[in-house]
């Protein structure tokens, strides 16, 4: 019996609660339902907000409790897992858990019951691809790759497909990290800024939750730290098994970098190889090259130079950031709709040689918007700001010392359909347009993904 196998025995009697409804927990639920588990869906949105859901769930023979009370049921069930988006430690948790009840969340029980080769990335900035990248150059030798978490689906429904020789790579948010007590046997840290400080109750909490990648690592376990990143490289002294760093700035002793005549190096033991050069990598940025040396110091060894070099010069990049959508009228717009932090936006700027047109704003994170204060009054042309943040980065721009009113435009619209519209009058041939959004989305979209896609969907259709 796999450790799946016996997971499903084991509660097959038990009471269990779905806290939130979407990509993490549907397919979850779907999988426990099919088991015959006794399943209660628990979601604070109204029916008519779910209705095909709802009565695909019912028909199955799950409970339901939406709305104001939607939580009632958790003080009744044996296990809860919550979705990413519910905060682990809001009040009615901890009491469930005080009472005895087990509150889990989906990848964390993915972890428990994996059978292969977990390799785990989390970080504020640069995750996303970086994922993606070590997926990429692991399925050009072969491997079965089940890529999942935070980018693309959940892991735990496809559990029993999973083989021992297979490779998971995930990606970690902090919100799924924050109640992790499994580390996985390959992970890195890209860097840590300030983030979604609106939902965590502070910094150190923050810091906390990432550090839960590594903290439960065995000794035969390879931890990647950004030498460059203070945050990150303090996490040092907390590295259990084999720890490598990268940096484009110095050569770590164990490791990846960038060396002074533009390669990507891999150094261990005293023997220091070449790899691919930064100018041969498919996806514009110096963030790129900082997403290529984690994926290396995490997977070398692993996967021959090579297949990494080969993925280095044909791999296009991730849907949503700096996307390339189409040109129109000369000018080229750019989807940049992951990047919802300031330090994301300043990568995304400066993989562009010229002064740019950028449509910014969304929902606020509490997020520090001064350090967007030099990039864009020395780097855009004219700023395009909606959403719940406008005032916040048109008053942290304006108040930079060297702000020049004259210098580029700042235009105020109320939806993305004005704001491309903006962009389009505003720009000449050879323009670049981009949303670098430097916020979240959730004031008019569901997530970063939908809002991207809404932009694509008006910039496509411009004639």
């Amino acid at each position: 019996m796999t450790k799946a196998e016996k997971f499903f025995e084991d509660i097959k009697n038990k009471k269990v609660a779905f806290i939130g409804t979407g990509v993490t927990n549907n397919d979850t639920i779907r999988l426990f339902l099919k088991k015959g588990i006794d399943v209660t869906v628990c979601d604070k949105k109204s029916r008519q907000d779910i209705e095909s859901l709802a009565e695909e769930f019912e028909q199955f023979g799950a409970k339901l409790s939406l709305g104001e009370n939607y939580l009632d049921p958790i003080f009744e069930s044996d296990i809860v897992f919550r979705a990413p988006g519910v905060y682990y430690n809001i009040p009615e948790l901890q009491k469930a858990q005080s009472m005895g009840v087990t509150v889990t969340s989906e990848m964390e029980v993915f972890f428990d019951l994996c059978p292969c080769k977990i390799y785990a990335i989390t970080g504020t900035d640069g995750k996303t691809t970086t994922t993606t990248i070590t997926s990429e150059m692991l399925s050009r030798i072969g491997k079965t790759v089940h890529k999942g978490g935070n980018i693309g689906r959940a892991l735990l429904p496809i559990i029993e497909e999973i083989n021992e020789n297979d490779a998971a790579v995930v990606e970690l948010s902090s919100f799924q990290l924050i109640s992790m007590r499994r580390s996985p046997d390959n992970a890195a840290i890209t860097n840590i800024y300030p983030d979604h400080l609106n939902v965590h109750k502070s910094m150190e909490e923050y810091i906390g939750a990432k550090k839960n990648l590594i903290l439960h690592q065995n000794a035969f376990s390879r931890t990647v730290l950004n030498m460059d990143n203070d945050e990150t490289n303090k996490l040092s002294e907390y590295v259990r098994g084999s720890l490598y760093k990268f940096s484009t700035k110095n050569k770590p002793d164990r490791g990846s970098y960038l060396d002074g005549d533009g390669w990507l190096c891999f150094t261990d033991k005293g023997v220091t190889e070449r790899i691919v050069h930064k100018d041969e990598i498919r996806i514009p940025g110096m963030h790129n090259v900082e997403n290529y040396l984690t994926a290396i110091s995490l997977i070398h060894g692993d996967v021959p130079n090579k297949a990494i070099a080969e993925t280095a010069r044909e791999f296009g990049g991730v849907e949503h950031r700096i996307e390339f959508v189409r040109e129109f009228e000369g000018v080229k717009y750019y989807n940049d709709s992951i990047a919802t932090s300031p330090v994301s936006v300043i990568a995304g700027l400066n993989a562009f040689e010229k002064r740019l047109i950028v449509i910014a704003g969304g929902s606020d994170k509490q997020l520090d918007y001064s350090l967007l204060a030099e990039p864009i009054n020395s780097r855009v042309k004219v700023l395009i700001l909606l959403g719940a943040t406008a005032d916040k980065i048109e008053a942290a721009v304006k108040a930079y010392p060297k702000y020049n009113g004259e210098s580029f435009r700042i235009i105020r619209v109320k939806t993305m359909e004005e704001a491309v519209e903006a962009a389009r009058k505003n720009a000449e041939t050879g323009d670049v347009v981009t949303l670098s959004p430097a916020s979240a989305s959730f004031d008019m979209y569901k997530n970063f993904e939908e809002r991207g896609k809404h932009y694509k969907g008006i910039v496509n259709a411009m004639n």
